[in-house]
């Protein structure tokens, strides 16, 4: 046995001090140490032998659970935001507008990949979360009748070859990812007579998901009715068959649509005259007829209209009254982040008319980040059911483990 006794990781302060014990007490370091240690063990209530308390580093404990996740069709990334603020590391981006990839670069720093129909799903990064904005498309159900006539056997891919959503299986089938996290516009459920969402409803359920889905009104976040459909689903291999996933309940009291206003906006928002008058003979045809179409005078102290992405062209859907002897005018750029809830450092580096389209398409953070809040929840529960505590790893039947991101 050496004569020495090693200490490692001890700070300047405790090491000083031990050299002027030894030159005190004539001692060496090993002799020291073990003197101070039958000292500790000779008396537990005799006061600490140290004269000062050693520091000590207090470990932060993470608020959320790291995670990774990719985000396909993402506009200018309001997926993105929520999962960040959640702990999410992005590792793949798609997005095939270019005006929508210059906003995603100015706020992310990197470009996402264009066209997903051009991306090979192996080339993918193996992720936990699968986010996606997907667009609403019609089914087609010729190629399905004709096996249907043929006796030939058909599936869920066979209904949903040609459409954005079977990128989306076939990245699903390629990856696995345990979580899948999908935005759509409310009537998703009701487009083309309910076929639409039979078909994703029960491609996912083919795909081995639980899935679970609301209609969501952002009027609770954002001082906007704007009802959009979240789809969460969750692996069965992963989490079993029923892990206890709730939705978020919305918020009762919320921003007010005046809090979103700026307070001196350039004059070039106010609407013509020309332009005020149609809309007003617009709104009285329709009227007359029993429609409801028409423009919208937002209530300072309520909630606005859905914005949409043709509020480029009048902004006829949200008008902002401001003086009696003026015609309203419509949001600026600034305003429409801030009514998705958009914070105010993310740059607007698009026309307005582009800027109006980014954010008529965006998924608003706030909510996504709500419903995030639930899967983190679901995930960690996962994490306590598992023997080897690992959420990207299951035990198989036989007792071997394989990862279910790859």
């Amino acid at each position: 046995m050496s004569d020495r006794l090693l200490v490692r990781n001890v700070s300047p302060e405790i090491q000083q001090w031990i050299k002027q014990q030894l030159q005190q007490q004539q001692m060496t370091q090993q002799e020291f140490l073990l003197s101070l240690l039958h000292q500790a063990s000779a008396s537990q209530d005799s006061g600490p032998l140290l004269p000062f308390e050693p520091s000590t580093r207090e470990v932060p404990v993470p608020d959320t659970l790291p995670f990774t996740f990719v985000d396909l069709f993402a506009g200018i990334g309001g997926f993105r935001i929520a999962l960040e603020k959640l702990g999410g590391r992005c590792l793949f981006s798609c997005e095939w507008d270019k005006y929508s990839q210059k906003t995603y670069k100015a706020w992310f720093s990197e470009t996402p990949y264009g066209d997903i129909r051009n991306v090979k799903p192996k080339d993918i990064p193996d992720h936990d979360v699968l986010a996606a904005g997907f667009p609403c498309q019609p089914f087609s159900i010729a190629g399905v009748s004709k096996k249907k006539s043929l006796g030939m056997a058909h599936g869920f891919k066979c209904e949903t070859q040609g459409t954005l959503f079977f990128n989306i299986v076939s990245i699903v089938e390629a990856k696995r990812p345990p979580v899948l996290f999908l935005e759509n516009v409310k009537n998703l459920q009701s487009h083309d007579k309910g076929r639409t969402w039979g078909t994703i409803h029960a491609s996912l359920l083919d795909l081995g998901y639980r899935v679970f889905f609301k209609v969501i009104d952002a009027a609770g976040w954002v001082p906007q009715h704007r009802e959009r459909i979240y789809i969460v689903c969750f692996d069965k291999k992963v989490f079993g068959e029923n892990p206890p996933f709730e939705f978020p309940d919305t918020p009762t009291q919320g921003l007010k649509f005046k809090d979103i206003l700026e307070r001196n906006p350039d004059k070039k928002y106010t609407l013509t005259e020309h332009l005020w008058a149609y809309l007003q003979e617009y709104a009285d045809r329709h009227k007359a007829k029993g429609n409801g179409f028409g423009f919208g005078i937002a209530k300072p102290e309520g909630v606005s209209r859905t914005l949409s992405a043709r509020y480029y062209k009048d902004g006829s859907e949200i008008l902002i009254q401001h003086g009696q002897k003026t015609t309203p005018r419509r949001l600026t750029p600034r305003e429409c982040a801030r009514l998705m809830g958009f914070p105010d450092d993310t740059k607007i580096v698009v026309s307005d008319t582009q800027a109006y389209r980014q954010f008529g398409n965006a998924v608003v953070p706030k909510v996504a980040k709500a419903v995030g809040e639930r899967i983190i929840d679901t995930m960690r529960w996962q994490l306590t059911q598992t023997a080897n505590g690992c959420l990207l790893k299951a035990c198989m039947p036989n007792g071997h483990e394989h990862s279910l991101a790859g």
